[in-house]
């Protein structure tokens, strides 16, 4: 029930708002049924939104960037959130929870303000220009802000403890003296990790890959207040669509397509899911 009212309808009036026309009225689209004098129903469907998609560079160039950036962004929360996964998991108790309260902490706290207090540590006159230059380390501040880096250090600021969280609850269930065993059969400790840790916390780097990759690909916040013009986001093409040109039926067929391009991933993830319960 709550799929069907959260979901699948709100999508069915997507996908019902994608085969309209634009139309100055309220709402900004034409209807696509409609009843002749005769009491018949009559569908009419337009396809020119969807091919408007790929004859138009801009929207192809957007997908592109989006779905680089979340790839990228994703493989370096992984970088970065294994270690701490793995180094929280091999601690007490008492300790574990105090580092996932640091790690929980942020969440506490707007999103919105998060980015903004980014964007005051990564400005020219920021924090971290100023600690650089105080320093001596460089002569001029360094052009952060509207960048692609700012883009990916909002993404991966924002949704590392989404990596962090789901490795460690597959990690601290990491049965150690498999390790002790590979390590007395004579396996060093590199081939140990890729032998026994690395496989068992596949489903941990699987979940957490997907709750950093999904979100941001369609990510609007961050490239808006960190990104420059190059920076062109899917989630921003959604936005100047449906309230700069208030062109609903072009903006719904973006977010249809949008939504395809992202079931892929999430039915692989389902695949190997099933697999594991076989």
């Amino acid at each position: 029930m709550f799929l069907l009212v959260f979901f699948l309808i709100p999508f069915g009036f997507a996908l019902m708002i994608s085969f309209a026309q634009t139309a100055i009225h309220v709402p900004p689209y034409t209807s696509i049924v409609s009843i002749s004098p005769d009491s018949r129903i009559d569908l009419s469907l337009h396809l020119g939104n969807y091919k408007y998609l790929f004859t138009d560079e801009v929207y192809a160039i957007a997908y592109l960037y989006s779905l680089k950036t979340a790839f990228f962004s994703t493989l370096i929360c992984l970088v970065l959130g294994f270690p701490m996964a793995y180094a929280i998991s091999r601690t007490s108790k008492s300790t574990q929870n105090v580092l996932l309260l640091l790690i929980i902490l942020p969440f506490w706290t707007s999103f919105l303000l998060r980015v903004y207090a980014l964007e005051g540590i990564i400005r020219e006159n920021g924090l971290i220009n100023s600690a650089l230059l105080w320093l001596g380390l460089i002569d001029q501040p360094l052009k952060i802000m509207r960048t692609s880096l700012a883009v990916y250090l909002g993404i991966i600021y924002s949704y590392l403890p989404f990596m962090v969280l789901p490795l460690f609850a597959t990690l601290e269930k990491l049965d150690h003296s498999l390790l002790e065993a590979a390590a007395d059969l004579g396996s060093r400790p590199w081939r140990a990790f890729v032998d026994v840790t690395l496989p068992l916390a596949m489903p941990g780097i699987i979940a957490g890959s997907m709750l950093v990759f999904i979100p941001a690909v369609g990510e609007f916040v961050i490239p808006t207040l960190l990104g420059g013009p190059d920076n062109l986001m899917i989630g921003r093409v959604l936005w100047d669509e449906f309230f700069g040109n208030r062109d609903w039926p072009v903006a719904s067929a973006v977010a249809i397509v949008f939504l395809v391009l992202l079931v892929g991933p999430i039915a692989l993830y389902q695949h190997y899911q099933a697999k594991e319960l076989e």
